[in-house]
């Protein structure tokens, strides 16, 4: 994984891979600067109290979600249900799909 890959783009959906949210997803809302993120769910972490994460920390999904990064760079916010619906859109068409191939390859 070179640099330009590691590196989030804003309403990119992440796994948290350390710390008390370990592998759940979070979307992300801010880059504060080349080693920290500002992320939510929408749930448990609103978009109002945003978890300050760790880049070495993240695992950065193939997706980006267009509802999220359109809403933040229009209007500088984004509702918590727009990360929810984000998220959840997430692991239903991407998770769900790996999970799938996994027991067809068994």
């Amino acid at each position: 994984m070179n640099e330009s890959d590691s590196i989030p783009r804003i309403g990119q959906v992440v796994r948290i891979l350390q710390g008390r949210e370990a592998g759940q997803y979070a979307v992300v809302l801010k880059l504060i600067d080349d080693r920290y993120v500002l992320l939510a769910d929408g749930e448990k972490r609103k978009y109002d109290r945003p978890k300050k994460k760790n880049l070495q920390h993240i695992e950065v999904m193939d997706h980006i979600s267009p509802e999220v990064q359109n809403s933040l760079l229009e209007t500088g916010r984004v509702t918590n249900g727009k990360l929810r619906f984000a998220i959840t859109k997430f692991i239903n068409e991407v998770v769900t799909d790996l999970k799938k191939g996994d027991q067809h390859d068994g």
